[in-house]
Parts: structure tokens; C-alpha cells; sequence
């Protein structure tokens, strides 16, 4: 008998409204879902999942390149060592980056993620030009092969290429170590408009633009790039760096007279269509205000840990009605279950209660957690995803019944499960991306060629 390859059965599945049995999943051609049933017989011509399957997360915050400098600077160079001594390190490991160096440190990322249970990512792309500035003959060279290794893993993508004009506030000139970064509104929209012919959208790829961050544009240059954006890329997802240091929130004041997250709500009209990532150092007006816009934070604890950044006020942020989804950012971590764990661990530790992301809805930390990270993710992502339901992309995970952290348990307490245990590896064992599967038990398909690859590329850099 002739299998259906557009179609899965699960005995168990996590459906927007929670742990249902015996679910028919089918889809098109485009790796869309066509139809999800419950309580519903397995046809004889339709395979069978191995465990439970959730939705595959989205991950809304990502520099590809820095993947390679991870575990690097774990030592003290200087008497206080911050974010800004970490980044004069990260910038001396951009220089030396090449077109294939970056593809081959992507691709490989990318594997890692699909592994992880990402199947989509936010490329937040920032390394533009050649080593002295100068652009390359074709403009959006690194970009487009970023997005090549995103395919060439199967991994979803929004490619967010970004405006980096200058060093800080006050519009100061820039480092001589920033001129691969550097664009005006014009020629970041031209490199968009190349990159979106050599790589056209469809379903499992999308574009928008990034501002790095309020002391890298000005006022004039974000309203030009926004207003572009809104005739050739309307309705295309802007994520921005924001308040994520307590010197850049200081800076701010001092130049603008106003807090950062203020300033951007104030001046620029901030929707569901943003993502502010980080935005650790918020006070209460505007945590209220972001709530409010219908924007994204874009959370990213492990690298907020490990940066020394700081805490977000989650509880109050989510019980102000805000939405939040998750980055592994600098990739010191590729594991959206320790992105969850550790942003619950934080508000653990600063109140010293349990379970403090709960909520009256849902008494479970980890379905909360997951849930909002799942719509927040595609919100800022602009693609439809984060969900086993007709028209979103087919992208699922599958779950080891037998793994140790789920074996004998009821479904209601397997997330909490795989998020906050942590026994005897990765309880994913199969990855699906457009209803494809990429990784099957526990294995990509193309994991020792991307993996050759990437030693090549870090044994150069590290030369």
C-alpha cells in the first residue's frame, strides 16, 4: 500500500487549545496544514508519529556569525567587564569574517536549531560589506548567503538586514570597526530589493528590516527607512535592539530627554508588526505603553545572562496583556526549553517565589511560557507558524514517549517536563519543517557535511 506523504498521524498533539488524542494532520504541496482532526481513526495509508508532537518554536533573534566566538570570552579582560568590552571582542571576531566563513557558521547553526526544535529563525543580519567597508560587487553577497544555508537546512526564516549608521547617540561618527556594518536608509533598501529578487518570499522565507538600535540611527533615518518600507515591503516585520544595557538607557536621557522605549513610542508608530528585542530596562509607564502597542519583546535569557544585561519585568509585562517570544541571539545557547526555563528561573530568584509566570488561566509555568512564546515568535516573525492548525506552515516536532523526563507521565505535565528537566539528552527525536522531516532521530540529514564545514571556517577564524 501507497503511503500518503501529505499526511501524519499522532496519537497525542498540542493543538491551540491544548493536548489533544488521536490527531489527522494534512497538507498541500507548500508545506501548508490543510486540515487537523481530532478524536479521529488512523487512516491505513497515512504514517504514524513516534510520540507526541508540538509545534515547532519560532526564534525571533539571531546574529548568525557570532555562533563561532561561543564559549570565546568567558574571562575577565579587563577589571569590569560588561556588554561594551564584550562587544569591542565581538567586533574584532566580525572582521574577519568571509562570505563562505559566514555561510558555513549559518548552515551549521541552523542544524543545531532544527535539532533544538527551532524551525524558523529572525536573521537580525548586520554584517554587510567587506572588510574595509567597501560593498561587495553584489550588495546583499553575505545576506543571500545567509538565506542560502537557511534552505539548504530547511529551516524557516524572516530575514531582517539591518541600518547601522553611526557609534551613539547624538549621531557620533563611527568606529573604524563598524564600517562593515554601515548603511543609509536608500542603500539598505537597495540591498533589500536584491536580495528579495535573487531569493524571492514564499512560504518558509519572509523579509523586513532592523534598525539596529536607537544610538545606531537617527530620528530621520528610521522615519525614511519606515515610510520606504511601507510602499515596497508593507506590512513587513521591523525588529529593533532596545533598552538592553542601563549606560544605553543613561545615554539616551542625556541626548533625548526620554527613556528609549519611551522615545520610540512617542515618535514612531510602534505595532503588532515590531519586535522589541531585549527592552530589559523598562519602567512601569512603559512597560504599560508597550503592552498596549501590540508589539513583540523579544526575550533572549541566556544571552542576557550571560551579558550580565539584566531582568525583564515579565510577570508584570504578561499581566499587562503583553506578548513575548524568545532568541538564542549570540547562540551561547541554542535551546528555546533554556530560554524558557531561565526566564522563569530569573523571576525565581529576583522575588524568591515558585512559578511566578503562572497565571490564573494556566496554572501550568510551562504552557503559559510556551504558548506565548509559540504566538509571539510568529508575530514577530510575520509568517504564519507556531501552530498545528489549517493554513499555518507544517512544522512540527516529535517527542521520545519513552525519553526519561516524559516516560509514565499524563500529557498535562509533559512541557512542563521537557522545559524544565534535565535528564539524558533531548527528548526530540524527529523535526519536521514545511512537512518535510530534516531530522530523524535526532539527526540531520545534511549534519556531517554543515559540520565539516563549520570546523573549516572556526579553525580559520581561531588561526
Amino acid at each position: 500500500m501507497t503511503t500518503d506523504r501529505r499526511a501524519l498521524f499522532a496519537a497525542h498533539a498540542y493543538l491551540p487549545q491544548g493536548w489533544q488524542r488521536d490527531v489527522l494532520l494534512r497538507w498541500n504541496d507548500e508545506g501548508v496544514l490543510t486540515a487537523v482532526s481530532a478524536a479521529t481513526r488512523a487512516p491505513a495509508d497515512v504514517a504514524c508519529a513516534r510520540g507526541p508532537i508540538i509545534p515547532g518554536m519560532p526564534n525571533l533573534h539571531s546574529h548568525a556569525f557570532q555562533r563561532a566566538m561561543a564559549g570565546l570570552v568567558e574571562y575577565r579582560a579587563q577589571a569590569s567587564d560588561t556588554f561594551w568590552s564584550w562587544r569591542d571582542l565581538m567586533y574584532r571576531f566580525a572582521a574577519r569574517m568571509t562570505p563562505e566563513r559566514i555561510e558555513a557558521i549559518a548552515r551549521w547553526l541552523y542544524v543545531e536549531m532544527l535539532k533544538a526544535g527551532y524551525t524558523s529563525v529572525c536573521e537580525f543580519h548586520y554584517v554587510h560589506h567587506q572588510g574595509d567597508g567597501t560593498h561587495y560587487p553584489n550588495v546583499a553577497e553575505l545576506a543571500q548567503r545567509v538565506v542560502g544555508a537557511a534552505s539548504q537546512a530547511g529551516l524557516g526564516m524572516t530575514m531582517l538586514p539591518v541600518l547601522y549608521e553611526y557609534s551613539g547617540f547624538g549621531m557620533r561618527e563611527p568606529r573604524a570597526d563598524q564600517r562593515r556594518f554601515l548603511n543609509t536608509p536608500d542603500t539598505l533598501l537597495d540591498l533589500l530589493t536584491v536580495l528579495r529578487r535573487a531569493w524571492p518570499e514564499h512560504g518558509a522565507l519572509k523579509y523586513g528590516v532592523a534598525p539596529h538600535s536607537l544610538r545606531a540611527v537617527s530620528e530621520a533615518s528610521l522615519k525614511t527607512l519606515l515610510a520606504a518600507l511601507n510602499v515596497d515591503f508593507r506590512g513587513a516585520p521591523v525588529h529593533i535592539h532596545i533598552a538592553e544595557q542601563t549606560g544605553e538607557v543613561d545615554e539616551c536621557i542625556a541626548v533625548t530627554g526620554a527613556r528609549p522605549v519611551a522615545w520610540l513610542l512617542d515618535r514612531v508608530g510602534v505595532d503588532a508588526r515590531w519586535c522589541l528585542v531585549h527592552a530589559t530596562h523598562v519602567d512601569a509607564a512603559e512597560m504599560t505603553a508597550l503592552a498596549a502597542s501590540g508589539a513583540v519583546v523579544g526575550l533572549c535569557p541566556t544571552t542576557e545572562a550571560n551579558l550580565g544585561d539584566g531582568l525583564f519585568p515579565a510577570q508584570a509585562y504578561l499581566e499587562a496583556g503583553g506578548r513575548i517570544g524568545v532568541g538564542s541571539d549570540s547562540h551561547i545557547a541554542v535551546d528555546w526549553r533554556s530560554e524558557l526555563r531561565l526566564l522563569e528561573y530569573g523571576q525565581r530568584l529576583a522575588q524568591r517565589q515558585r512559578n511566578v509566570l503562572a497565571s490564573e488561566a494556566r496554572s501550568q509555568v510551562a504552557e503559559r511560557l510556551f504558548q506565548a512564546a509559540l504566538s509571539g515568535g510568529a508575530q514577530a516573525s510575520g509568517r504564519a507558524i507556531g501552530a498545528l492548525a489549517p493554513g499555518y506552515r507544517a512544522d512540527w516536532l516529535v517527542l521520545d514517549p519513552e525519553h526519561p523526563s516524559l516516560d509514565g507521565r499524563q500529557p498535562d505535565s509533559w512541557l512542563a517536563a521537557i522545559v524544565f528537566c534535565e535528564h539524558g539528552g533531548s527528548p526530540i527525536v524527529d523535526v519536521c519543517t514545511g512537512g518535510r522531516c530534516v531530522v530523524e532521530d535526532g539527526r540531520h540529514e545534511g549534519e556531517a557535511a554543515a559540520y565539516a564545514a563549520y570546523r573549516k571556517a572556526a579553525a580559520e577564524l581561531l588561526a
